[in-house]
Parts: C-alpha cells; sequence; structure tokens
C-alpha cells in the first residue's frame, strides 16, 4: 500500500477510546448475528419502518422539512414523477435507492461506477439535478453558510477543486477495496475513513451527504453489520446534527498538514455503537413479545409508554383482567424488565 500512504498515516493518531469503541461495536455485533431469530414479518415491518425513517432523516439534514409523518404519506400509492415539491423528489430517490441496497447489498459492487450510477439514481426524481446526476462536478462547490433567505454569509470549507476529483476519487475507492480485503486495518476504521474523505472531496454538484450516507449503510452490510435496516443510521446522525458537522470540521481542516481524524472517527463510532446497542434492545423487546401473551403483551407496551402505573391503573388502561395484569407483572420481574416500587396499595412498577 505504499500509494496513499496518507491514509494509513491517518490512524498514527487513533486514541485508545476509539479502540475500545470498536470492540464494543463487534462484541453487539456477535450478539445480533448469534441471537437474531426475528420472523421475516417483524424483520420486514421493521426494515419498512427503517426505509421511512432514514429517508425522512438524511433529506431533512440537508435542509429539507417533510417529516417522517409525511414521508409515509407520500410513499403510498403516489406516481413517480408526480411530486411536486423538490423536497418530496429528494425523499422518493433516497427511499428508493435505500432499499435497493438493503435488498441487493450483496450482490451490489462498490466502485466508482457503482457510486455514479448510485448518485443518478438517488437524484433521479430531481428536476433541478437532471445536468449532473451521475458526474463528477465540473465546478466548485464548497461548503458554504447561508441565511433563512438563501443569502451565503461565508465559505465553511472548501473542497477538493474538480480538476483533482477524478483523480482522488480513484485513488480513494481503490484504497477503501484494497484495505478492507486485505484487512490489515480494521473495517470500521477504512469506512470511517472513507466517508470522511469523500465528505472532502464532496465529488458531486449536490447529493453528497445523502450519498455519504447510502454509502455508509452498503459498505458497513458488506462487512457484516447485518442490523443496518433494522435501526436507522441516519436518524442517529439527525438527532446529533450539530455534532456531526463539528466532527467532520475538526477533522477535515487538518487535511494536508498532519491529517487527524480523530474528532470524525469518535462521532461515527459512536453514532455506530449506540446504533449497535438499538439492535440488541430490539433483539431482547422482540424476544419479551415472543414469551408474553398477547394480554400480557399490553401490559408490558403501557409500562413502556409510561414513567410508572400501579398494577389498578395498568388494567384500567388496559382493559386487562387484574389476575392477568399480575401475572404479566410476575413474569417481567423475573425476566429484569421492569422494578416494583414501594408495597402494599401505594405499589407501582415501571419499565428498567
Amino acid at each position: 500500500m505504499e500509494k496513499n500512504s496518507q491514509f494509513e498515516a491517518r490512524f498514527a493518531t487513533i486514541s485508545a477510546e476509539v479502540l475500545t469503541k470498536i470492540a464494543k461495536i463487534d462484541e453487539l455485533k456477535g450478539n445480533w448475528t448469534g441471537g437474531v431469530k426475528l420472523s421475516p414479518q417483524i424483520l420486514g415491518r421493521l426494515k419498512k419502518s427503517v426505509l421511512i425513517t432514514s429517508a425522512g432523516a438524511s433529506t431533512r439534514i440537508e435542509g429539507a422539512k417533510l417529516s417522517d409523518e409525511e414521508v409515509e404519506k407520500l410513499l403510498q400509492g403516489v406516481k413517480p414523477g408526480k411530486w411536486a415539491s423538490r423536497d418530496e423528489q429528494e425523499v422518493r430517490g433516497y427511499y428508493e435507492l435505500l432499499k435497493n441496497i438493503f435488498d441487493s447489498w450483496k450482490t451490489l459492487s462498490f466502485s466508482e461506477s457503482a457510486i455514479k450510477h448510485f448518485h443518478k439514481e438517488l437524484l433521479k426524481y430531481v428536476s433541478k439535478d437532471e445536468g449532473h446526476r451521475g458526474e463528477y462536478k465540473k465546478v466548485e462547490n464548497d461548503v458554504v453558510m447561508k441565511d433563512e433567505k438563501g443569502n451565503v454569509l461565508g465559505v465553511v470549507f472548501k473542497t477538493v477543486p474538480a480538476y483533482l476529483t477524478p483523480k482522488k476519487m480513484q485513488e480513494l475507492v481503490d484504497w477503501t477495496k484494497r484495505a478492507i480485503e486485505e484487512k490489515k486495518l480494521h473495517p470500521l476504521l477504512v469506512i470511517g475513513n472513507f466517508i470522511v474523505e469523500f465528505l472532502n472531496i464532496h465529488p458531486f454538484q449536490d447529493g453528497n451527504g445523502r450519498l455519504s450516507r447510502i454509502l455508509t449503510n452498503l459498505l458497513l452490510l458488506k462487512v457484516g453489520y447485518l442490523y443496518m435496516p433494522y435501526i436507522s443510521h441516519e436518524k442517529l446522525v439527525e438527532d446529533n446534527k450539530n455534532d456531526y458537522y463539528i466532527a467532520l470540521r475538526r477533522s477535515q481542516k487538518t487535511f494536508g498538514k498532519k491529517d487527524d481524524i480523530t474528532s470524525w472517527m469518535d462521532f461515527f463510532l459512536t453514532m455506530l455503537l449506540k446504533q449497535s446497542e438499538m439492535a440488541i434492545e430490539l433483539l431482547e423487546s422482540e424476544q419479551v413479545e415472543k414469551l408474553l401473551s398477547q394480554k400480557q403483551l399490553s401490559v408490558w407496551e403501557y409500562l413502556q409508554s409510561v414513567d410508572e402505573a400501579t398494577p389498578s391503573e395498568i388494567a384500567e388502561k388496559t382493559k386487562v383482567a387484574r389476575p392477568t395484569v399480575n401475572q404479566a407483572l410476575t413474569k417481567l420481574l423475573k425476566m429484569n424488565k421492569i422494578e416494583k416500587i414501594g408495597a402494599g396499595r401505594g405499589t407501582r412498577y415501571r419499565k428498567l
């Protein structure tokens, strides 16, 4: 790997904290792989929900305004080409491309031509982007800050010049493929580096942020993080949008000097660790569903929606008979899913 040695040099500054997070993520990855026995119906329902959540979140990060509810309505029975707004066009393109990634990741290649094809698919409904879909930028596209009226307030950071983009993308993609195949570096380090460098190059005129999240899903699936379709990575980034931009800028401003990607890797792995934890929680929650009757499950679902409740309150709100409520509470206590507070008539229960 003598070529592109600047990428290898970036890992010299990786902290012990980053390596610890990788170890935790991989432990949870093993738990998911070894424990996932969810029915195809449950997995299908989860995937459909994540597609809607991710399409909404990823486009909102870039300034779209559609809520998840609006995204879901939009995707129900609407014919292609009939969306009035740019937000609607972008959401549909993201949804369809991500669905293809989730359904076909095993057979999809990771290459420059694939990345260009994904970009074309991502923007295929966006009329304003028709002239540059699937093509690297021809003019500069520095990231700027705008006011509410769209006026440019200043340059946030300068991207790689257009004339260097083909060369830089070829180097990045070739190195990433080789590094994953050779396995000398942990794949999470390789993927994290790909994303931060991809966004530094900003190879397309528009859609770079959205495409980076599509590629994150694809690459993580290809190296074995198989819960990606069931917990939205995009939603976690949206919920931590300010930290996302801060981490990117802190690392990117070091490029060409000492190339320190620690800030970005810390953010990227923090999001992935949270995603891993949520996947295991989901697994455990679905296991609870298998062990409870339908009426007992109503008790569990109610306790998840409130801070705490007495058995009488639970029976009243769920319309479940008090003896069945008591059976469910006893079972949930044994499963370590709830805790008991107080005694006697004042006894209350809450989820752990």
